[in-house]
């Protein structure tokens, strides 16, 4: 009951504004383990995108490495500047980092102590993260050549004003991937601010199926760890948050409440601007 409640409240910006960061700050410092790298519902890809191969050491998180990965493969990695809005405990860009070998892949998250344990535990090389807000990106005009953001911006005061910051440090050419939730009635809002973002739209594509299938494929794997990890006070909360079967998100995305896209957008050239 109290899943549903809190999906409803997170509708409204200044809700968002107050909750999502303190919740974030307490994750990163009630269960600092290193087992607990990522925080996303997972994807299970279709048939013509294969299998990945991962390092033993992976296995455990493939589903929500997955997610990631075949976002990330939309576009060359290699050799790029990339850059993640909403890194949280870095495993997504220590992934894409480790695997898709861009040159320089820069983590950013809003809250401190999540950066603190992503810098910890696997920045090194051209990888690392820094604390910063998403409507207001601590880096450079036409800096980045990738920017990757996976189930986060539903968290964001203001949509438009990320996608804004977004323009602003992809290079001309640069390439935006996204992947993340929303109800129906917002998702429509979501895909007009994209559509006017200066960016255009390359791929979008209804993804919701995929990532109820992670959910319950990966429940036992899910399961164990929080046995395992997280104190017992906290159990009934995470299980929730981390969205288990039977879970409000679970539920909401198994009967098409609420609906998971991504998409892959790139800035427009001085030459594609003049065309249009």
């Amino acid at each position: 009951m109290w899943g549903d409640m809190f999906l409803k409240m997170t509708r409204f910006p200044l809700f968002r504004r107050i909750v999502w960061k303190p919740i974030y700050e307490f994750t990163a410092t009630v269960i600092p383990t290193r087992e607990f790298r990522f925080m996303n519902y997972g994807y299970t890809p279709n048939e013509d995108e294969g299998k990945i191969e991962l390092r033993q050491e992976d296995e455990v998180d493939r589903y929500c490495i997955q997610l990631y990965h075949f976002l990330a493969v939309r576009t060359e990695i290699k050799g790029k500047h990339v850059l993640e809005v909403g890194s949280g405990r870095g495993g997504g860009s220590a992934y894409i980092y480790n695997y898709l070998h861009p040159t320089t892949m820069t983590g950013l998250d809003l809250a401190g102590h999540a950066v603190s344990f992503a810098n910890q535990n696997w920045a090194h090389g051209g990888l690392r993260y820094l604390q910063g807000n998403a409507e207001s990106i601590p880096l450079g005009d036409d800096s980045m050549d990738v920017v990757i953001n996976v189930e986060s911006s539903h968290a964001y005061g203001s949509f438009p004003k990320f996608v804004s910051e977004v323009h602003r440090v992809l290079k001309p050419g640069g390439i935006f991937l996204i992947t993340d939730m929303r109800l129906p009635v917002d998702l429509k809002t979501m895909q007009y601010y994209l559509a006017s973002s200066g960016m255009d739209i390359l791929e979008e594509l209804d993804i919701t199926s995929n990532v109820v299938q992670a959910i319950e494929s990966d429940e036992e794997n899910k399961e164990k760890r929080i046995q395992a990890l997280v104190p017992s006070w906290l159990k009934p909360a995470i299980r929730e948050f981390s969205g288990v079967r039977e879970s409000a998100i679970h539920r909401h995305m198994r009967d098409r409440d609420r609906l998971y896209y991504r998409w892959m957008l790139r800035k427009k050239t001085e030459a594609t601007v003049q065309e249009a």
